[in-house]
């Protein structure tokens, strides 16, 4: 083998060494190795979306830690974005109130109308896409975010998961 085939494949190899690291919220990691993560700061939509490029935001997958810092799932519905998922929106009927991840931050909304939350001119409304839930305990639903001096919405689908009555 020449040098510069010798070269290409030992770049190669050092490129493709780290492909198997990743550290979003969910992923496989052990427990001894790597700490538990801290839950992400909750605060408003205008501050925590300030100085941000619009079209640069996209909902995040909440960890564990975020989950419990909001009281836990119990009694309360969420919206995931793959079936299995961690959930990126969670709503309590009955308190009406929502809290959505974006931007490393936690921001609380409130219901403002059914499947409608609210926090300033951040905007998050719910439509579930089948009727009724399945024997899993989840639906197909889409998640409509309009934020503060966006032109346009942004659109998810995932799973609406919420608590057998």
């Amino acid at each position: 083998m020449n040098r510069l085939a010798t070269s290409w494949v030992l770049t190669a190899a050092f490129a493709l060494g780290a492909c198997n690291q990743n550290s979003a919220p969910g992923n496989d990691k052990e427990a001894k190795l790597d700490p538990a993560l801290a839950p992400a700061q909750k605060m408003g939509a205008a501050e925590a979306l300030s100085g941000i490029a619009t079209g640069a935001i996209q909902p995040e997958t909440m960890s564990d830690a975020d989950v419990a810092s909001l009281g836990g799932l119990a009694g309360k519905c969420t919206i995931r974005l793959t079936a299995v998922g961690f959930p990126s929106f969670l709503y309590d009927e009955s308190q009406r109130t929502g809290v959505i991840k974006l931007n490393g931050k936690l921001i609380p909304l409130a219901s403002v109308d059914e499947g409608v939350f609210r926090d300033g001119d951040l905007k998050v409304t719910l439509r579930a896409v089948d009727k009724d839930f399945g024997d899993d305990g989840r639906r197909e639903a889409e998640m409509i975010i309009m934020l503060p001096q966006a032109e346009d919405e942004l659109g998810f689908r995932g799973y609406e998961v919420c608590p057998r009555t």
